[in-house]
């Protein structure tokens, strides 16, 4: 499972995607999650489904990837769907066991929050898998930097965003040594009740964090060493700047939310 963590990795090939400026990327992905929490309706997913459709096709993103992403959020997802399932408030009942009671609007609420999760995990994904790190820091700290009049380190924050996705692969792949070392010496992590579960975590909780500890230190004395003080006089390899795909999905993400918004206002 710790393998199907796609956060923070990033595919590397030739897209018109991936040529896309990182802040037009960072944009668009909060444009698509404002027009996933526009959607009231089960039928309101429908341009969401599209979108997101041709976006990972334009992306050319491997599918099996984009749906891997969503299997170690498989608990939550059924935990969403139960919870909203048996606490609707509606009058029309679809199934009663006893105490247990399935209404119509716990349903629909049910599938639509789930698959609210689903399109902002994707969605999510698509960014992180299309924009590499330290591209992803400079568009971050691009668009942060107005609030620099201010006194927000709009540099450190964008950097330690970017590490901290950057690590998220790194650290995963170390957790998957380690448990499989423990796994090795007699460790039981799949068995067993709830206690003993994360009693046996401990064994692959201590090290990781050791190793972790041990990361940042040596990234520490890697940016010490090559005088890294922020982002003060820092100059750039690569000048980002808007072209003419950007204001072509900067349109489509409008057409979205422009769709999204009428389809709500006729139902």
């Amino acid at each position: 499972m710790l393998r199907d963590i796609t956060l923070g990795q990033y595919y590397p090939i030739d897209s018109p995607i991936h040529r896309l400026d990182p802040r037009a990327k960072i944009l668009l992905t909060v444009g698509f999650i404002v027009a996933v929490f526009l959607v009231g309706s089960l039928p309101g997913y429908i341009p969401i489904v599209l979108f997101l459709v041709l976006v990972v096709r334009l992306s050319r993103l491997p599918v099996n990837m984009m749906l891997r992403s969503l299997k170690p959020l498989r608990i939550l997802l059924v935990f969403t769907f139960v919870l909203n399932m048996f606490f609707g408030t509606g009058e029309r009942e679809l199934f009663r066991l006893g105490f247990i009671v399935v209404k119509e609007d716990g349903l629909m609420n049910a599938v639509r929050f789930s698959a609210r999760l689903i399109f902002l995990v994707v969605g999510s994904s698509v960014l992180t898998l299309t924009t590499a790190p330290v591209t992803l820091t400079d568009g971050l700290e691009r668009l942060a930097s107005p609030l620099k009049r201010i006194g927000f380190p709009a540099h450190e924050m964008a950097m330690m965003m970017t590490i901290a996705l950057r690590f998220i692969p790194t650290l995963t792949e170390e957790a998957d040594k380690i448990m499989k070392a423990q796994s090795a010496r007699g460790a039981d992590f799949s068995t067993g009740n709830l206690k003993a579960r994360a009693k046996a975590m401990i064994p692959l909780l201590v090290p990781l964090f050791v190793s972790a500890f041990r990361r940042a230190g040596d990234l520490a004395m890697a940016m010490e060493a090559r005088c890294y003080h922020g982002g003060e006089g820092r100059t750039r390899l690569h000048v980002l700047r808007y072209r003419r795909g950007d204001a072509v999905a900067f349109g489509a993400m409008a057409l979205l939310i422009a769709v999204v918004v009428l389809q709500g206002r006729l139902q």
